[in-house]
């Protein structure tokens, strides 16, 4: 006899993941926006410029194009420094130790640097390059500033005549920024000034209006994007479950007073209700992620009310209730699971819609404030270039315009796919 071969049947999970990773748009949208969180994650840890805000930069440099080399002199600052940990330095940052400048050629002496400067506009009369002289040791060592009569331990200040530092043969005695008297020689300075005080950088996006690196500013712009999207998505998903679930299930006044609310909230544009939100919390981004949650619950609540009324008649529902089972309960344990795969859609949708609101809030100065890097604020700074002879700053305005644009497509290419993989009329390939 011939065998019946049995038929397998699978979950609707089952389904869904086939019908979605079969669907390449949505996949590769997918990847996109996981290669976006990893750097928005990693942030601080991946960048060229690990300070905070990505704020270390030289007017000297300023808009200069992608691929730009220059050779830095960092300048030790005479303040105390802070050791981050690990993950302090993945999610604040780094302060930097030095100040910086752009040079064009040094030369190091036994006790002093000098430097040529490729600075704009600091020239000598002749215009030539201007020249200047440093001490080696202020130029490595963080030194200290006060007074040097107010120091208790100071037992031979006449050496000192004044200075934080002074030489004795190939000996180096110097007091740094807590007051502490310590010892070195001029080998081991020429050595460490070699080694962490000469910086060769490349550019590799260029630099901004401001001589920062354009690359990190863009790397941090995306855990800004990603971090409001996250947080308005977060509220409006409180609200709109929330409102829409009583709504939905109770009816009568309840409902028709949300759905009364939600006109009004509908009617006014998003983008004006936005500005006035946030103007209202203070500029900055604490304000955009209120303004935002704040005003894209609708779409979800009237999802959510709309399936609701639809389910509650169903006969599992009349049993639920038959059972003596609370309305939370019901509403929560009973009715809401249904809903997350059009919930999850809507989701995607509104993440991507909360990405170009805040970019448009920005572009606007209504959003995140300097120095903190915005995409909208960097596409705003380079929008007077457009159109310029020199063909400077192009770069500002192209690289997060493309950002906007892919971390945008991706999470509609996302919600697409999701909306066909939770379908049941979908094929399955």
């Amino acid at each position: 006899m011939q065998a019946v071969k049995e038929e397998v049947h699978h979950s609707p999970g089952y389904y869904v993941k086939k019908r979605f990773f079969s669907n390449i748009t949505a996949v590769a949208g997918l990847v996109v926006v996981i290669i976006a969180v990893i750097v928005a994650i990693l942030g601080y840890l991946i960048m060229p410029d690990s300070t905070p805000n990505a704020d270390d930069g030289s007017v000297y440099v300023k808009l200069k194009p992608p691929g730009y080399e220059v050779t830095f002199l960092k300048k030790h600052k005479n303040i105390p420094q802070h050791k981050p940990s690990f993950f302090e330095k993945m999610l604040f940052g780094l302060p930097s130790e030095y100040t910086i400048v752009p040079i064009k050629s040094y030369q190091v002496n036994r006790e002093t640097l000098e430097v040529t400067y490729i600075m704009e506009g600091v020239t000598n009369k002749d215009d030539s390059p201007k020249k200047e002289k440093y001490s080696l040791v202020a130029a490595v060592k963080s030194l200290y500033v006060g007074e040097l009569n107010g120091l208790k331990n100071l037992s031979n200040a006449e050496k000192f005549n004044g200075k934080p530092y002074y030489t004795e043969g190939e000996k180096v005695f110097y007091i740094d920024y807590e007051g502490k008297i310590n010892q070195t020689t001029k080998a081991e300075i020429i050595s460490e000034f070699e080694q962490k005080n000469i910086e060769k950088r490349t550019f590799l996006l260029g630099t901004d209006k401001q001589g920062r690196d354009l690359l990190s500013r863009l790397i941090l712009g995306t855990r800004i994007s990603l971090g409001i999207g996250l947080v308005a998505v977060f509220i409006s998903v409180i609200l709109g479950v929330t409102l829409g679930s009583l709504a939905g299930f109770f009816g009568g006044k309840i409902d028709y007073a949300i759905n009364f609310l939600m006109t009004i909230v509908w009617s006014i544009p998003q983008i004006m209700l936005v500005i006035v939100i946030s103007l209202a919390l203070g500029r900055g981004v604490l304000g955009a992620f209120i303004a935002l949650g704040l005003t894209t619950w609708v779409e979800i609540a009237r999802l959510v009310r709309g399936e609701i009324m639809a389910i509650k008649e169903k006969q599992y529902i009349e049993a639920a209730r038959a059972l003596g089972l609370s309305n939370f309960r019901i509403v929560f344990r009973h009715i809401l699971p249904n809903l997350f795969g059009p919930l999850i859609v809507m989701i995607s949708s509104n993440f991507a819609a909360a990405i170009l609101t805040e970019a448009g809030l920005s572009f606007l100065g209504m959003g995140a404030q300097p120095p903190t890097p915005s995409w909208g604020m960097m596409v705003s700074e380079g929008k007077d270039f457009i159109g310029s002879d020199t063909g400077l700053g192009v770069h500002l305005i192209f690289y997060p315009s493309m950002a906007i644009c892919l971390l945008v497509l991706a999470f509609n290419l996302l919600g697409n796919g999701l909306r066909d993989a939770y379908d049941p009329k979908t094929l399955v390939k």
